[in-house]
């Protein structure tokens, strides 16, 4: 009983962060974030037992992903659901703070990014989510989102090539 107590504690100093922002970017509220970073814990600590240590990522964030959409079926409704783009091109900082011109820019394209991945699928948002800033393997998406290595490469592919798709018809 230590032990898993133990585990959980570590688990959680570990992995509560990075799960609350992946809701955070899946909900878009920082309370109901809080809420499902508590209830996938909930949940990972009525599994314990199951999880192996090596895949504990993946496995956190397939806990917090069906405990959001668990509150997304509640609720029975369409969410708009923004992501931040990573994709930020900072090769030289010339202050700590960056350029502003650089900073305005990267916020412009936040924005238009933002924009376009609400028009996509929760799966579309969740692996790009998970790939492109998490920086998950295609093993711990699998994991995660249960889904073979191969349905994982060609959901990511459409949904980035969704996503390309709408950027051209909004002309950016």
């Amino acid at each position: 009983m230590q032990n898993q107590r133990h585990q959980l504690e570590n688990l959680y100093k570990q992995y509560a962060r990075p799960l609350y922002f992946y809701l955070l970017k899946l909900c878009g509220s920082t309370q109901l974030a809080e809420d499902l970073t508590q209830e996938a814990f909930v949940r990972a600590t009525v599994y314990l037992h199951t999880y192996e240590e090596e895949e504990a990522r993946a496995w956190l964030f397939k806990v917090a992903r069906n405990a959001y959409l668990d509150e997304w079926r509640k609720q029975q409704r369409l969410r708009t659901i923004p992501l931040l783009s990573i994709f930020s091109s900072k090769k030289e900082m010339i202050s700590p703070y960056g350029l502003p011109e650089e900073s305005l820019l990267t916020q412009e394209r936040n924005q238009q990014l933002d924009e376009l991945l609400k028009y996509l699928p929760e799966q579309y948002r969740s692996i790009i989510y998970l790939r492109e800033y998490e920086l998950f393997s295609y093993k711990e998406i699998s994991d995660a989102l249960q889904l073979t290595k191969d349905q994982v490469k060609i959901t990511l592919h459409r949904a980035r090539k969704r996503l390309a798709s709408l950027a051209e018809k909004k002309g950016w």
